[in-house]
């Protein structure tokens, strides 16, 4: 039985539709509810038409971390027209942190790479890629007009030709050849004017060379009482007129100022006056903007304390004769990690209004890349044990250096360690991690000679393992009595290994 779908609407927007009129394979029946198309329509093609296509999937810059503001695109591990299924790794996106997979979140087909590989400093939210459902056109998909396009690739600087600079048309004066120039005041200009007088007749005191009032009133004087004569310069003869020279044309004004350098040429020795400019990575730019803004918002107070290391290097050596490797620095992270929780006061956050206290305890760790200083996250640090601490460490630490970090591998914290003594450093201080409270600046540990009593009373000299620590803490929340007690805390636990297990 012959069957068809009822269509309530004009037959002449039907064929607009359709765009077929007359074609043999679409008929159209009228019947008394209106018109009507038969099943053998060719519906095949009308929903191919252009206004039945979905909208293609957008790919945009994600947001990966907290303080991420821009993205590079590193490697497309997917080309233009091969299928994608939810999950599928799209693109490798440098980070301010680290390099992260961005993986996709729809099946279907990647149909247009909108930044290609290599593009820096592509902002939150700009497109990056289309994706389209099995079975659409991909090769045709059109960017929507709704998202802008991404900001333009950088590009390693060049030098740039510098401006011609504009040549001064002195009004009533010109320069005389042979006679020395000045830079002139705004009063000391308009007295000489006034007076016919020359800046060349007298010198210039003021500060960098510059004729200044005081200097043109002594010409003036001088000129009262007849020790000069006034200066006008008598116009130069007509000359033929002749190309400018290369000199002329790049001549600065009369009373030229100090100039930017000019940039130098990439892969040619550096002239003299000239410099590089050197490009800055993402990681690069949001280590300096949270330096400033913790040095420049945050009050640092500062708190020293040297730690005998005599118990820890006799457990270390026990350890390795187990074939335990540890180092120093995962003592002093479990020495932290359990001072933290003696007193949870100091294991606090400033939120922006006020002190926020932490159920957790996680150390951030400062490794040194090529990139920058990244800090890499133990969690839980109080219940792990040292071998756990070590094996933690050199993990993070190898992924850090090698840019594969994951988000959750960095963000947060609630203390930072940052340990310079395999530098040869002594000591120093470091600048807060906001939103932490504090950070341990820990230097090399050292052989020091001290001053003994041995068990009959007699003095002796006795050879100690110093090691100096430096907490910056936030003075808004971490008081320096607060900071004073968790360095006593903090020494007496890693002088005393015992206390860490």
């Amino acid at each position: 039985m012959a069957a068809s779908w009822r269509l309530g609407c004009d037959p002449r927007l039907l064929r607009y539709l359709v765009a077929f009129p007359g074609c043999r394979s679409i008929g159209l029946v009228k019947g008394a509810l209106g018109w009507s198309v038969s099943r053998g329509a060719n519906w095949r093609w009308f929903h191919s038409t252009q206004w039945l296509r979905g909208d293609p999937i957008k790919i945009l810059m994600p947001s990966l971390s907290p303080t991420m503001e821009e993205g590079n695109i590193v490697k497309w591990l997917k080309k233009e027209g091969e299928a994608v299924s939810a999950g599928d790794a799209l693109c490798e996106i440098e980070t301010d942190k680290a390099v992260v997979t961005l993986d996709a979140s729809d099946d279907g087909i990647l149909a247009k790479i909108v930044v290609e590989e290599g593009s820096k400093n592509i902002r939150l939210g700009s497109l990056i890629g289309l994706i389209v459902e099995e079975g659409e056109d991909w090769k045709h998909v059109e960017i929507p007009k709704d998202v802008g396009p991404p900001p333009p690739v950088s590009k390693p600087s060049e030098p740039r030709p510098s401006p011609e600079p504009q040549i001064s048309i002195p009004v009533k004066k010109e320069h005389i050849p042979g006679t020395l120039r000045f830079r002139l005041s705004p009063a000391a200009r308009n007295i000489l004017e006034k007076h016919s007088l020359d800046a060349s007749q007298g010198t210039a005191t003021g500060p960098r060379g510059i004729f200044t009032k005081e200097d043109a009133l002594r010409l003036v004087q001088l000129k009262q009482t007849g020790k000069i004569t006034e200066s006008r310069p008598t116009p130069a003869p007509a000359a033929t007129p002749t190309a400018p020279s290369p000199l002329q044309t790049t001549a600065g004004p009369s009373y030229p100022r100090p100039m930017i350098p000019p940039v130098s040429t990439p892969g040619q020795p550096s002239a003299v006056g000239t410099f590089t400019e050197i490009p800055a990575s993402n990681i690069r730019r949001v280590i300096a903007k949270r330096l400033t803004e913790s040095k420049s918002t945050v009050p640092h107070a500062y708190a020293t304390a040297d730690c005998d290391l005599g118990a820890v290097l006799k457990v270390r050596q026990d350890l390795v004769k187990d074939d335990i490797k540890v180092s120093v620095n995962d003592f002093i992270i479990k020495a932290a990690a359990v001072t933290l929780k003696q007193m949870p006061d100091v294991n606090v956050s400033w939120d922006g209004e006020g002190p926020k206290q932490l159920p957790f305890i996680d150390i951030s760790v400062a490794v040194a890349t090529d990139k920058g200083l990244l800090t890499p996250i133990i969690k839980d640090a109080a219940a792990k044990g040292i071998q756990e601490i070590a094996d933690s460490v050199k993990a993070l630490s190898k992924k850090a250096r090698d840019g594969k970090l994951l988000p959750e591998e960095y963000q947060g914290g609630s203390f930072s360690i940052s340990n310079l003594g395999i530098f040869g450093i002594d000591e120093f201080t470091a600048v807060i991690n906001p939103p932490q409270a504090c950070i341990l600046a820990v230097g090399r540990f050292r052989p020091v000679l001290k001053l003994t009593e041995d068990e009959e009373g007699n003095a002796k000299l006795q050879q100690r393992q110093l090691i100096t620590v430096t907490m910056s803490s936030d003075s808004r929340v971490v008081g320096d009595e607060l900071a004073t007690r968790f360095l006593k805390s903090f020494k007496a636990n890693l002088e005393n290994p015992i206390r860490l297990a």
